[in-house]
């Protein structure tokens, strides 16, 4: 996953958080960067064709940043289900953060076929506690 799948993972879940166009605000913190590296970014997806930014109203996903973002999210879900249920690890939101930008799509399908997830995945992701609402670390870490 690269730094645009980041941010188009980001825009996903803003708009599911905001219930319409991502803010600039929301996705700088969800992403922890400054507002004006998002309003970067988002021109260059803009020009990419993955998102739709209107100035003052916020950013949404084209069908094709939609498709991308979804991906990009359950590679995310894999990595967590994978450090949280497998092997354990406490700090696996901060892990999977660190781990989903240099984790490719050959080594997450690997992953995939050793986690239990669940055929909804990502649709089940909670936003707003960063994990999948089905994972029993997310409940516990809170």
């Amino acid at each position: 996953m690269n730094t645009a799948d980041q941010y188009l993972k980001a825009v996903y879940l803003a708009q599911r958080l905001e219930d319409g166009p991502a803010s600039t605000g929301t996705l700088a913190e969800l992403l922890e960067v400054s507002p004006a590296s998002v309003n970067e970014m988002i021109g260059k997806l803009e020009e990419r064709e993955l998102v739709e930014h209107e100035k003052y109203k916020g950013a949404q996903l084209t069908d094709d940043g939609l498709e991308r973002a979804h991906d990009a999210l359950q590679t995310y879900c894999i990595i967590q289900r994978f450090l949280a249920n497998v092997l354990e690890v406490e700090e696996f939101r901060d892990e999977a953060r660190a781990l989903e930008s240099v984790i490719d799509d050959t080594v997450a399908d690997r992953l995939d076929t050793i986690i239990d997830r669940r055929g909804e995945c990502p649709d089940c992701f909670d936003p707003e506690a960063d994990c999948c609402e089905h994972l029993e670390a997310c409940s516990l870490a809170e």
